[in-house]
């Protein structure tokens, strides 16, 4: 794998263009690795749909280099991890919409977040310039290498390296940017523009955000930058039809990944999705409860639902 430089490092986190490929060198082996593609297609066939799905927080894989280093074990860990996610959307292909669905667990790698948006209190060494990260996520201990768990626990026993750092990201991060640009470009030439929906979930406790009664779902389009209200609001009525409670851009509006690819101008819209873990898990033991296949069903319906709708007014 070529080393990640500088002016790549720069590349990846300016705005999404849209236009250029992140990492054309790498090949389909390393992304294989980093994450999971399933398409709503025949190898080589076009698209059917518009519709890209994402699950960049389901990955269950802590390499042993990490846990080598890590104070806690691997199922306080786990606790940042979207748990079962990725099956939750497991049927979309088949309704219409490709998946794809990172292998390597959040703490290893946040894929929501810029690539170099590190700590620079974590490392060992002085990290280069545009590797010291100053935002509100990295204040928080989540950067890219998240410092924390969800509930405040220090996942370290000691500091890392860059070189640890550059290696995940190389790793993990890269590729799985690489292979998801390409479905959306697929997507794009194929119908003219195209939708990605970034699937995530929340701690019971972070869905009430001072309401009254917790949100099912938090539905995310950056106060409205990321993809047009027309995507927003229907995501909303069709998870409202279903008798879900759905709260728009608090405690969520949207992360990395909304902002880097939500284009509406150049016709690439990106909504994310928090899923309430309550509608589904079990947070203490991270086992699914018997709310899980009703929700799966669920979100079947407004996925066939979002397949089967007419998009044309997004081609601009």
């Amino acid at each position: 794998m070529n080393p990640l430089t500088e002016s790549v490092a720069r590349r990846c986190m300016r705005a999404m263009t849209v236009c250029e490929p992140l990492s054309a060198d790498l090949t389909s082996g390393e992304c294989a690795a980093a994450c999971e593609v399933r398409l709503a297609a025949a190898e080589g066939a076009p698209p059917p749909t518009p519709l890209v799905f994402a699950s960049p927080h389901s990955g269950r894989l802590y390499p042993d280099d990490m846990m080598a280093a890590a104070a806690l074990d691997a199922h306080a860990i786990r606790r940042s991890e979207d748990v079962l996610v990725d099956d939750l959307i497991g049927r979309a292909p088949e309704l219409g919409a490709p998946v794809i669905a990172a292998r390597y667990a959040r703490a290893y790698i946040d894929l929501n977040r810029e690539p170099f948006e590190l700590d620079p209190g974590m490392f060992a060494d002085e990290l280069p310039a545009f590797a010291r990260a100053r935002t509100a996520r990295v204040a928080a201990g989540l950067g890219s290498i998240a410092k924390v768990v969800s509930e405040g626990q220090e996942i370290y026993a000691r500091k890392l390296t860059f070189a640890e750092a550059r290696a995940r990201i190389e790793r993990a991060h890269r590729p799985y940017h690489a292979a998801l640009l390409q479905l959306v470009r697929e997507a794009q030439a194929a119908h003219g523009f195209a939708i990605l929906i970034d699937w995530h979930s929340m701690p019971a406790a972070a869905a009430r955000a001072g309401r009254d009664l917790p949100s099912d779902f938090v539905i995310g389009d950056r106060f409205g930058a990321s993809c047009a209200g027309v995507l927003t609001g229907r995501v909303e009525r069709e998870l409202e039809a279903l008798g879900y409670r759905v709260a728009r851009n608090s405690p969520y509006a949207g992360g990395y990944t909304t902002e880097y690819y939500g284009r509406p101008t150049r016709r690439v819209h990106a909504l994310q999705i928090e899923i309430n873990r309550a509608l589904y898990l079990d947070e203490a033991n991270l086992e699914p409860t018997g709310g899980f296949q009703r929700l799966k069903g669920d979100l079947e319906r407004v996925t066939a639902s979002l397949a089967a709708a007419d998009w044309s007014a997004l081609r601009g």
